[in-house]
């Protein structure tokens, strides 16, 4: 990336001197890109991001802002706005109050201080509540107050460390499109942390997913679902029906994987040796429900081991390829049958919709 705005180059951090938190970490960031680091528990995106921020410092390695090191930079004089999950609001002070501290830190004349809150109270609309104090505000509104405070500033760079673990599911979804909406007006540049994959395909230019310290992969939302690059990804983004076999047969980009039961035709990534494990990606919103006597590209006999109805879909669980847990959604519009535990079908997946990649290590 040319215009990278944030660069780690070669990071790496260690609590212990000898296992590695974060290794050898390489990842630009371009201005106004909203960047989200996304991955499970103890897998380093919130140290990248405490790192960054000047919280922690990197074991080895080199962070740069704007083409400058920032590494012995403290965190006050990065120019960087953070909202972390507890949002760290002073109950003493007004909503107003609160938005005008980081202004009043760097000395800002009172009346400009009020100015630029009042300026910033209204990107988050609540001007309504600037005299209440943190207490008097629900969640999802002292979410806003700390996003209005990391911003009245001015930040060259904004980070966000789970700022939405704390609210209800509805209160959640409508701050994530809040967020997305306020970055595409202002176009500052974002670092958003979160293990919740929704969220992160929701609100991000890119995503970095994260395990054991390292990106796995780093694509837009639409292609890290899409296309996974490892089982890993494959299972941590979405849901996932995974299936076990032995590569047979390569013709070009596409495999045939043996499976309990038959031979699925896949998209081919990784290993083309023949007879390597394979791990079959396989989305459950991709999986057909075929009438009597359809062809299709892979077909495979399955049977209905439980029906859940979700309003806008069907959640069939059923046994096929030597497993009961794998799972087939059918949207409700598209659904005219009635289908009953015990009840025996055939399941058909296109080439496409079935990706075979390296089975992870035993």
């Amino acid at each position: 990336m040319t215009d990278a705005f944030v660069t780690f180059e070669k990071v790496r951090k260690t609590y212990d001197g000898r296992s590695l938190v974060v290794s050898d970490l390489d990842l630009e960031i371009a201005k106004g890109e909203f960047l989200t680091m996304l991955g499970p528990s103890g897998s380093g995106k919130t140290t990248c991001l405490m790192m960054l921020a000047g919280f922690e410092r990197p074991t080895a390695g080199r962070i740069t802002l704007a083409g400058r090191p920032i590494d012995g930079v403290p965190p006050h004089k990065r120019d960087i706005g953070v909202v972390f999950q507890n949002y760290a609001l002073f109950p003493h002070m007004t909503v107003l109050e609160n938005i005008g501290f980081p202004l009043s830190v760097r000395k800002l004349s009172a009346a400009e201080t009020e100015r630029r809150a009042r300026t910033a109270l209204g990107m988050v609309h609540l001007q309504h509540l600037a005299d209440r104090k943190p207490g008097q505000l629900s969640g999802g509104q002292q979410q806003r107050v700390a996003l209005a405070r990391a911003l009245v500033f001015e930040p060259v760079l904004i980070l966000m460390d789970e700022p939405l673990g704390a609210l209800d599911k509805q209160l959640r979804e409508a701050m994530q499109y809040e967020i997305k909406h306020l970055h595409e007006r202002l176009g500052v540049t974002i670092v958003y942390v979160t293990h919740d994959q929704g969220e992160a395909l929701t609100m991000s230019n890119r995503v970095a997913v994260f395990n054991e310290g390292r990106i796995q992969q780093l694509s837009t939302p639409k292609e890290l679902y899409e296309h996974p690059q490892n089982a890993f990804v494959a299972g941590f983004i979405g849901e996932n029906n995974a299936v076990h076999g032995t590569l047979r047969n390569v013709a070009g980009n596409t495999g045939e994987v043996e499976i309990p039961g038959g031979l699925l035709r896949c998209d081919l990534l990784g290993d083309r040796t023949i007879g390597v494990r394979k791990l079959v990606s396989i989305r459950p919103e991709r999986v057909r429900i075929l009438a009597e006597g359809a062809a299709f590209a892979n077909v495979m006999p399955a049977r209905v081991e439980e029906v859940i109805y979700h309003g806008d879909h069907l959640r069939l669980r059923l046994s096929t390829m030597n497993s009961t847990e794998f799972i087939a959604k059918v949207p409700n519009a598209e659904s005219s049958r009635n289908f009953i535990a015990g009840q025996d079908l055939r399941i058909g997946c296109s080439i496409s919709d079935c990706l075979a990649l390296d089975a992870p290590a035993r």
